[in-house]
């Protein structure tokens, strides 16, 4: 994949697309968004989860995509979500209704998990 934006370090980052980048194999365009911290059962925290994915999606469907990189423009998309840690029960089942009103959207969507045990 060839990146275009760094990785965001913003504490709140609900409007922040973390890294947007082309994958060579599938054409897709791709919004990257990393979540490091361990998750921690709160309202809050999915509430913030689900804001995020907002962002996104408006991004991808209310033009600013094609505004930002016209190249994309029409090309298929996936939001991929990078975790340092797995996901908590709640944090799933969320992530389970996003992926499935994405799929309305014609939008991909992909967890992610690169937590390492020692």
């Amino acid at each position: 994949m060839r990146l275009k934006h760094q990785k965001s370090k913003i504490k709140n980052r609900a409007g922040v697309i973390d890294v947007i980048a082309q994958d060579s194999n599938t054409g897709e365009v791709v919004l990257v968004m990393n979540e490091p911290e361990p998750w921690d059962d709160s309202d809050e925290r999915l509430l913030a989860l689900q804001e995020r994915f907002n962002a996104y999606v408006s991004f991808l469907l209310d033009g600013e995509m094609a505004e930002t990189n016209p190249a994309a423009a029409g090309r298929p998309a996936r939001i991929e979500l990078r975790c340092g840690h797995l996901p908590d029960t709640r944090a799933l089942e969320l992530l389970g209704m996003i992926h499935d009103q994405l799929a309305f959207q014609e939008i991909r969507m992909e967890v992610v998990v690169a937590e390492t045990h020692v």
